[in-house]
């Protein structure tokens, strides 16, 4: 076994569904802010399976998302309430919003992936993985250079969580070749 193999199982153990080393962490992420810049990944073997490296120019940081889906206001004015939904479930992903309110927040910088850290009832947190596009460190390396190249990656839905909430990637039939639609893939039409 390699090392990060033993690494993954340490982190599994110590992160159990009761574990009080995780109980204890979330009820600090919960008071700390929405979007927390960090030294290094909380799950380096994780993280590394996602295109982490240890260099200058890549930003770590963990980000605090609500739960549950979204409350509209009841319309008014002769329409029946009943046929009004109040509750809708989100078009992203909690990840892809996770993923566009840390580049919000570092706007020098370009998302490479994310991955789940932890939950409580009421929140969500995901560790965001950025590459700061002007560092030299960054734009000299052949593989991070690409990915900086394009600007806007995760609001264009071109990381691995936006790639799956527009419905690109999965097992699913029709998920290799929904282009130009999912319809047409589903009917079996064949694109070239």
């Amino acid at each position: 076994m390699g090392a990060y193999k033993y690494i993954k199982e340490n982190f599994q153990k110590g992160y159990g569904e009761r574990s009080d080393l995780l109980r204890r962490r979330v009820s600090a992420w919960r008071k700390a802010g929405a979007v927390v810049r960090l030294d290094g990944p909380t799950n380096l073997a994780r993280a590394r399976e996602l295109g982490y490296r240890a260099k200058p120019g890549v930003i770590v940081a963990r980000v605090k998302t609500i739960k549950g889906m979204s409350k509209r206001i009841k319309p008014r004015g002769g329409r029946k309430p009943s046929k009004s939904g109040r509750f809708f479930s989100y078009a992203k992903s909690l990840q892809s919003v996770a993923e566009d309110r840390a580049s919000r927040k570092y706007m020098n910088a370009e998302v490479l992936n994310s991955y789940y850290i932890g939950e409580d009832g009421k929140y969500r947190f995901f560790e965001v993985m950025l590459l700061d596009r002007a560092h030299p460190a960054i734009s000299g390396d052949a593989i991070y250079s690409g990915i900086t190249g394009s600007k806007g990656r995760s609001f264009r839905g071109l990381t691995s969580s936006g790639v799956k909430h527009r419905g690109m990637g999965g097992k699913g039939k029709g998920f290799a070749n929904n282009r130009p639609s999912v319809r047409s893939a589903h009917r079996g039409v064949k694109v070239i």
